[in-house]
């Protein structure tokens, strides 16, 4: 298998206890992976020091780069401006706390290349370290996710995802809570992407608190599903798409003439 290029990104919001430890260790696995690859953060809008770390890891790590939100725009919006912030020819989201052993990617890529994968979706083996109140949320909202768009994925908000370019170019994301992670996968499939999945060892959260479940995220979620449902189960080419092709340069602002 030829080895593809890379980015790996980060979705980070008051992460100070976990940013260096993901990107230290992302910088001792992707090596092993590809000679072509990038760790990108997307830092939305923390107050703590993860704005300051990431600068000094971007200093000294040529492959680190990260983007700063001025104003916090939830897990959509981190993951909308790091998909299409990637250059790599395969991207890979993960959550800032390495919920799984960032090992792993090397068997999903494998698994994408002898599947002719566009997607590899991983889910949970064991989950039981997160309380009965978070597994039967999770069970409701992935059975609803089942149903109702007739997709058979096990565990749509696990956030370790393995996708081609090729995904982000034909799809838009328009999501600003945690559905995003539903309707990616749910378009790229309806698109008629080949989306696998794998199974891995959960680690949860050991620092920090993660507020996934809160009554609020739960809530928006729910708006989020009702006034997206009708264009996620039937997407159509997209005026926006995630990431535009590398035949298709970005809009440069137009500078103002003198006296303008």
């Amino acid at each position: 298998m030829d080895k593809p290029s890379i980015t790996l990104f980060f979705p980070a919001w008051n992460e100070e206890d976990y940013v260096e430890r993901a990107v230290t260790r992302a910088l001792a696995v992707l090596p092993r992976l590809t000679n072509d690859f990038e760790v990108l953060v997307v830092n939305d809008a923390s107050t703590d020091r993860t704005e300051e770390i990431l600068e000094r890891l971007a200093a000294r790590h040529p492959q680190v780069r990260y983007v700063t939100h001025p104003v916090n725009l939830k897990l959509g919006g981190a993951m909308r401006t790091g998909l299409s912030s990637s250059t790599k020819d395969i991207v890979v989201y993960s959550d800032i706390d390495l919920p799984f052993d960032l090992n792993e990617l090397e068997r999903a890529l494998h698994l994408m290349d002898y599947l002719e994968a566009d997607m590899i979706c991983a889910f949970r083996f064991d989950r039981t370290s997160e309380g009965p109140k978070r597994i039967a949320y999770s069970f409701v909202y992935n059975l609803l996710i089942r149903t109702l768009f007739g997709v058979q994925i096990k565990d749509v908000n696990f956030s370790f995802k393995v996708m081609h370019r090729r995904v982000l170019e034909s799809i838009e994301l328009k999501s600003q809570g945690s559905f995003v992670d539903a309707e990616l996968v749910v378009k790229a499939i309806r698109r008629g992407f080949r989306v696998f999945q794998i199974g891995v060892d959960y680690f949860p959260r050991t620092r920090g608190i993660s507020t996934l479940a809160s009554p609020s995220v739960i809530a928006r979620i729910l708006k989020e599903f009702g006034a997206l449902y009708s264009e996620t189960r039937s997407p159509g080419a997209p005026s926006r798409p995630v990431r535009l092709p590398p035949s298709v340069a970005p809009l440069k602002p137009q500078r103002k003439a003198a006296g303008g």
